[in-house]
C-alpha cells in the first residue's frame, strides 16, 4: 500500500517547515538572541509561526496518511493537501505581519482546524465501514 499523495504534501510542507526555521535562525543571528526570544516581538512572532506549524501540520499529515492508506480518494487528498498548504501560508503571513488579529492568521487557523475536523471525521467513517 502506498501513500503517494500524502508523501507529496509532506515533502512540500517539510520544505516549508525548514523555511520557517531558517527565518527564526536568521532573526536570532541578526538580533544576537541565542535562546528564547529576548522579549523581542519580531523573534517571538517568528518562533510562534514556526511553533504553530509544528503543532498542527504533523497531525494533519498523519490523518491524511491514514485516510489515503484506507483508500481515500486521491482528489480529496489533493484538496486536503492544497488547503493545508494555503492555510499554513496564510497563517504564517498573517502572524508575521501582526501579533494581533489579522485575516491571514484567522483564516489560516480556521482552515487548518476545519481540515483536521474533516479528516478526523473521514477517518472515523472509513474505519467503521
Amino acid at each position: 500500500m502506498t501513500i503517494h499523495v500524502t508523501a507529496l504534501y509532506a515533502g512540500l510542507l517539510g520544505l516549508m517547515l525548514i523555511a520557517l526555521g531558517l527565518r527564526v535562525a536568521q532573526r536570532r543571528l541578526r538580533l544576537r538572541i541565542g535562546l528564547g526570544t529576548g522579549e523581542n516581538v519580531e523573534i517571538e512572532r517568528a518562533v510562534r509561526v514556526h511553533g504553530n506549524f509544528v503543532e498542527y501540520v504533523p497531525f494533519a499529515l498523519i490523518l491524511m496518511a491514514f485516510y489515503e492508506a484506507g483508500g481515500g480518494p486521491p482528489a480529496a487528498l489533493h484538496a486536503a493537501g492544497i488547503v493545508l498548504i494555503i492555510a499554513r501560508i496564510a497563517h504564517a503571513a498573517g502572524l508575521t505581519g501582526s501579533s494581533g488579529r489579522s485575516p491571514g492568521r484567522f483564516g489560516g487557523t480556521v482552515a487548518t482546524w476545519l481540515l483536521i475536523v474533516a479528516l478526523s471525521v473521514a477517518n472515523v467513517v472509513q474505519a467503521v465501514n
